[in-house]
């Protein structure tokens, strides 16, 4: 069973970055979690049950979004495209991304990365300056989300497992998220371009389209207008993804139990780097435990909140940007394990500072 886990997470953590499988991602994350599944012996009909409904709260989050932004386009392009106009471009990058991290704790991290794909999509930036905002952006969510147990799976087990109150990982983790946001959103506002248009015009958020004569103008958006189908296609891929996931950490639990639990916390930490390809909450679930210190479960929660933005499949936020704008996992991983390895480090020191 152990090789076979084995040989499983060697063929998440590397085939995603081939073509072939890069373009039914989805799919292979799928084959991958009921090969997981069978290889473990967990199936079951409750793992059935649960992997049916898991995804279904995201992905109508995402189809309802999906339809409301279509709907509401051009009025959503001509607020956004003002509020970055009446400040600095880069001041606005900063705030919006620190702002969507920290509220993600109330929002929840679904509506936030939603919030974050609208945005970018309105903006119109270069590709470059386009996936550098969704990863940094992507960690900022994901570390604001932790901060209360509506934000996000991983928050909510960790609070009810531990019969804590609504503030516990506020007090917990606080310290050390809130500055984290904060960074990302600098490095962000460091990293993005605003895109250079063709042709200048008044307003960024439509051109004019004339008959020759001045009659008859309309206003042509920026942005492409979805079709419905690729609305529904893109719910439907995300619903597979979060059910593959579900599949991949049910399928891991017997791997993580057996080599996992006993290990140091700072070890652990390190460990935890899996979550960039397995479920978060998974690992939380399996790893906290209230007869464990404080330091430890802070230990514990900082690894598998900033390793979770290393990777696409890592965490919610990077899921849905990275589906809805196309950045495959090559584009993405190349720039996010990166800045991910670098603050897991820097937070590894401070740990160790703080004892």
């Amino acid at each position: 069973m152990i090789i076979g886990l084995t040989i499983i997470l060697l063929l998440v953590l590397f085939l995603p970055f081939t073509k072939p499988v890069e373009k039914n991602l989805e799919i292979f994350l799928f084959i991958m979690g009921l090969l997981a599944v069978f290889v473990s012996q967990v199936w079951s009909a409750d793992l059935l049950k649960e992997a049916l409904v898991h995804p279904i709260n995201i992905t109508l989050a995402v189809l309802i979004a999906g339809l409301l932004f279509r709907w509401l386009q051009a009025p959503l392009e001509k607020v956004i495209l003002g509020i970055s106009k009446a400040m600095p471009y880069q001041l606005f990058i900063a705030l919006f991304v620190i702002i969507l991290g920290l509220v993600s704790s109330m929002i929840t991290a679904i509506i936030a990365a939603i919030i974050l794909v609208a945005v970018i999509s309105v903006l119109q930036m270069d590709r470059k300056s386009e996936i550098r905002l969704v990863v940094l952006a992507s960690y900022a969510i994901g570390l604001g989300a932790a901060l209360t147990p509506i934000g996000e799976p991983l928050s909510t087990i960790v609070v009810s497992k531990l019969n804590e109150d609504f503030f516990y990982l506020l007090r917990l983790l606080g310290i050390y998220v809130i500055p984290g946001v904060i960074i990302f959103g600098i490095l962000s506002a460091l990293a993005v371009k605003p895109k250079k248009n063709d042709a200048p015009h008044d307003d960024f958020a439509a051109v004019t389209a004339d008959n020759g004569n001045g009659e008859n103008a309309q206003p042509l958006t920026v942005t492409e207008t979805e079709s419905y189908g690729e609305i529904i296609f893109r719910s439907f891929k995300i619903y597979l993804f979060v059910m593959a996931l579900t599949f991949l950490g049910a399928g891991f639990q017997p791997f993580i139990e057996r080599f996992l639990l006993d290990l140091n916390p700072l070890i652990l930490y390190w460990i935890n780097m899996l979550s960039a390809v397995l479920d978060n909450a998974t690992l939380a679930a399996a790893e906290v435990s209230p007869l464990m210190e404080e330091e430890t479960i802070r230990d514990l929660l900082l690894g598998l909140l900033i390793s979770g933005g290393m990777l696409i499949p890592g965490n919610i936020p990077n899921i849905i940007a990275a589906g809805k704008l196309k950045i495959t996992s090559l584009e993405y991983a190349r720039f996010a394990f990166p800045i991910g390895l670098i603050f897991m480090v820097i937070c590894f020191v401070i740990i160790l500072i703080a004892g």
